[in-house]
């Protein structure tokens, strides 16, 4: 009875161990872009009364990205490209799926780290159009690789939901608290912290990604200031009345 009692202890306090794995920036990063995503959204109608926020908070996604990419070589174990982008276990992960077993993975697993490029290029894309639209033609690609990132979030959130359900593996909870329960990930360990120079090395995207944005568009974080000239969100129509 009292081997009992202590092996029951044992086994209470190795499922309430946690590991670490996600570092603090790059959760940063995944709340500050769904809050700006949602945004940029919202403010998309000129008649929104976020709409002066539009420009801005493009912008903002942009230095975002900037920072994402950056940290994708700096940043802590599992944030780092190098550990999820593995194309050759996509094979593997795909037939774990379709036969209802899929294996936990205690980083991004092979299609997640696909699905966070596609993301990150789609925010990039819509970015670019915003910032030099010229017509009919690049509104309606700005428009459509919005929709497409809509898509692409509803298919990641449905996915992340259900690898939480088939695993057991609270994926959104491991997004907010940075750790996983250890005795779900039996024989690993904390992961690797960022290197040295990592804030560094973010603080100069963030900073370079601004200036460029500011460079393209001197009233990029300004809300409002690209409605009150009568503009829908595009840099261009600015530039052509300062030339004239």
């Amino acid at each position: 009875m009292i081997d009992s009692a202590i092996s029951r202890a044992s086994s209470a306090q190795s499922s309430g161990a946690s590991i670490r794995v996600w570092d603090l920036p790059v959760r940063l990063f995944h709340w500050f872009l769904v809050f700006a995503i949602l945004i940029a959204f919202l403010s998309s109608e000129e008649d929104s009364a976020l709409a002066p926020w539009h420009v801005p908070v493009g912008w903002i996604a942009a230095v975002l990205v900037a920072f994402r990419l950056a940290w994708g070589f700096v940043g802590g174990e599992h944030a780092r490209f190098g550990d999820f982008l593995k194309p050759s276990e996509i094979g593997h992960h795909i037939t774990s799926l379709f036969s209802g077993k899929p294996e936990r993975s205690i980083g991004h697993n092979a299609l997640g780290g696909i699905a966070i490029i596609a993301l990150l290029g789609t925010v990039g894309g819509i970015v670019y159009t915003g910032a030099t639209m010229l017509g009919d033609a690049e509104g309606g690609l700005h428009e459509a690789l919005a929709n497409v990132l809509l898509g692409l979030i509803a298919l990641h959130v449905i996915a992340v939901v259900a690898m939480s359900l088939l695993t057991k593996d609270d994926l959104i909870g491991a997004f907010i608290t940075g750790t996983k329960r250890a005795d779900l990930h039996p024989g690993i360990g904390d992961a690797r912290p960022p290197v040295p120079l990592a804030l560094p090395v973010a603080a100069i995207a963030i900073a370079g990604a601004a200036m460029g944005a500011t460079m393209i568009d001197p009233l990029a974080f300004t809300p409002g200031a690209h409605t009150e000239a009568g503009e829908s969100g595009g840099v261009s129509e600015q530039g052509e009345r300062d030339n004239d």
